[in-house]
């Protein structure tokens, strides 16, 4: 594994003689759908969830057997977790857990690069602490000195002119960056060259925008954009960042798989059931040019009155979300009502799952009309509408609501 190229001529990523442009995804989940869909990679956050065993194989060999390839993220420690990098002690063991991993790892086929840290330079604020970048550049000359055959790519939340000075100036050795970026996802190539960067790039984490880039209700709840237009912002996000052939290596979208992040359907291009969404048809168009030949459910017109407003407690609701299936697979709808999330973080850290409330929906059937009963706590909800086509796709939608007294 190799680069190639210069800033004059172009980079490329250079596998088994051939040049391989990233297909990738973030997340792990559904090897089988992902290389079905024409991704041809997917990147870890640590060397743990690489090296982490189903049926006495790890993911790397997982992937290897589905022809995906790996970026195996290192973990390095963030100053605003606790972390010091000023603590030659735990400095020294995060040295030493870094090197063991790789030298573990270096051999697996399908490793493709070292994804070395994740935003460890803060999702807030300047990111150029020197500290952090002079540990970098040890670190990635120690892992090219174990392991000569594969690129070191560190990734920081998104750029800024102070970041990517320090990292020029701090971590030369780098061989990539990473950038994860949401609603500017686009823009990187442009604004990498801007502020002087002119080695290869990769966007690591892209998508639809973030819970923090979009409107909110006047009780500053988040509103999700509908699945439909995930898979628009997904779509031509993707076709945007792989135009720039001349210094773009590819990119990774987030999230192949399903996670609680302010809402729990709002990254997720699989549901927490493995079926796979119109996110995830539509990086399949992007990346192969056809859709896939079962496409997940389409959203049309709906009527749901409560949605972004103020409710009175235990009133009803008839609301309709009618699903199209491309393939006119029969359909089946569940419906909930969750609280909001009061366990918000940043960084994309764990939270909690909001408790599902019961007796809320009154009635349902399969055509999308439901009738919702609010429930009779005063507080902020939302209610969500999961439909599958018992053929491996589905989709996911939710609308907040506030009930009063």
């Amino acid at each position: 594994m190799r680069i190639e190229g210069t800033t004059e001529t172009g980079y490329e990523l250079i596998r088994d003689g051939r040049p391989f442009v990233i297909h990738g995804v973030g997340g792990t989940a559904r090897l089988d759908v992902l290389a079905a869909c024409g991704g041809n990679t997917v990147r870890t956050w640590d060397a743990e969830t690489a090296l982490a065993t189903v049926d006495g194989r790890t993911l790397l060999e997982q992937a290897h057997d589905a022809g995906i390839t790996v970026t195996v993220g290192l973990w390095l420690e963030h100053e605003r977790h606790g972390f010091r990098y000023d603590d030659a002690a735990r400095v020294a063991a995060q040295r030493k857990r870094v090197e063991e991993a790789v030298r573990r790892i270096k051999d697996f086929p399908a490793l493709l690069t070292w994804g070395l840290g994740n935003e460890m330079e803060g999702p807030t604020g300047r990111g150029d602490r020197e500290a952090v970048w002079k540990e970098v550049e040890l670190l990635a000359r120690r892992i090219h000195a174990i392991d000569p055959n594969h690129p070191v790519m560190t990734v920081v939340a998104n750029v800024n002119p102070d970041k990517v000075r320090a990292i020029r100036e701090h971590a030369p050795s780098i061989d990539i960056l990473g950038v994860n970026a949401y609603a500017g996802a686009a823009g990187v190539g442009n604004a990498l060259r801007r502020m002087g960067w002119t080695k290869p790039y990769c966007v690591t984490e892209y998508g639809l925008p973030g819970p923090w880039e979009v409107d909110q209700t006047d009780w500053r709840a988040p509103i999700e954009p509908t699945s439909r237009r995930k898979a628009g912002f997904y779509n031509v996000a993707t076709t945007d960042i792989l135009a720039d052939t001349k210094q773009c290596l590819g990119a990774y979208a987030f999230l192949w798989g399903s996670k609680q992040e302010a809402t729990a359907s709002w990254f997720g291009m699989l549901l927490p059931s493995g079926e796979k969404t119109i996110a995830a048809d539509a990086m399949a168009e992007a990346w192969t040019g056809s859709w896939p030949n079962n496409r997940a459910p389409i959203l049309g017109d709906t009527r749901v009155p409560l949605a972004n407003r103020r409710v009175k407690t235990a009133t009803t609701f008839d609301v309709l979300a009618p699903y199209h299936d491309p393939e006119g697979d029969a359909l089946r709808y569940y419906w909930e009502v969750r609280r909001e999330s009061t366990d918000r973080r940043e960084g994309g850290d764990a939270e909690r799952v909001p408790e599902e409330v019961p007796k809320c929906i009154v009635r349902a059937d399969d055509s999308g009309n439901a009738t919702i009963r609010v429930p009779s706590a005063p507080g902020a909800y939302r209610l969500f509408v999961t439909v599958r086509d018992g053929k491996g796709s589905g989709c996911i939608d939710n609308w907040p609501f506030f009930v009063e007294l």
